[in-house]
């Protein structure tokens, strides 16, 4: 008997869970190992479950599916579902990825199933974390409001409005805000690009800074600078970042 495929709903409405089951119970290669009606307690699920697919919801309130795909290391097959389309989910449509446009019909949920199962059957399904999906993923049209990092086996989610500075570390961003730090796997062109241009300004290659923390910016050598930051560090500046400076702050 051919082994069943391990499934996992994450979704906060209960009919959409129900109707989840429902068609699933036509495809006996299928097996649901657990319900969540968040993405916390779904991302818990996937580390300690390890699924072969999970059903994602997009919107769900204190973290949604995009958030949580973020700080995915595992590596299931996601089928996202969402009852809005104004994320150009044709994006979604890569190696390993699926939507479901709510409300969807039976026809089209097997479809994608069907696709999920033939990938991890054949052994050409995710061999990376599922948060390299999201490299294809459309531009935030609005400048990110939070920023989710992983924490342990949870998460934690800083408010973009509770940070101080960004400093690149090789593959990585460490995140300074008035509560600490935190390391996210991301670049710093991302949060260039996505980060309120009215708020934040690039200094350096590896320096992001929140303009109104700038305390003031003196001299270092011979034709270089540094920020003084309020809270005391002191972060390079490089000439175009100087030049940006200028330009923002009028001096």
């Amino acid at each position: 008997m051919e082994k069943k495929i391990k499934a996992l709903i994450i979704e906060d409405e209960a009919p959409a869970r129900q109707i989840i089951r429902h068609y699933l119970e036509e495809l006996d290669y299928v097996e649901i190992i657990a319900e969540c009606a968040d993405g916390f307690s779904g991302l818990k699920s996937i580390s300690m479950m390890k699924p072969e697919l999970v059903f994602l919801d997009i919107q769900m309130p204190r973290l949604t599916g995009i958030e949580l795909v973020e700080v995915l290391t595992e590596k299931p097959e996601i089928i996202f579902t969402t009852a809005y389309d104004q994320f150009a989910l044709k994006a979604f449509e890569l190696n390993a990825v699926d939507y479901l446009l709510k409300p969807f019909p039976k026809r089209r949920f097997i479809e994608a199933v069907r696709k999920a199962a033939d990938k991890i059957r054949s052994g050409k399904g995710n061999r990376e974390p599922a948060n390299k999906l999201l490299a294809k993923k459309p531009e935030n049209p609005s400048p990110l409001a939070r920023i989710v990092v992983r924490k342990g086996n949870g998460i934690n989610l800083i408010p973009v409005d509770q940070l101080i500075y960004l400093e690149a570390e090789d593959d990585y961003v460490m995140i300074y805000h008035k509560t600490g730090r935190a390391l996210k796997q991301e670049t710093m062109k991302f949060f260039e690009e996505n980060l309120s241009g009215k708020d934040f300004i690039r200094i350096h290659r590896s320096f992001i800074v929140r303009i109104e923390e700038i305390g003031n910016i003196e001299p270092y050598g011979k034709d270089s600078h540094v920020a003084v930051i309020k809270s005391g560090q002191r972060l390079p500046v490089s000439r175009t970042g100087y030049k940006r400076l200028k330009e923002e702050l009028n001096f």
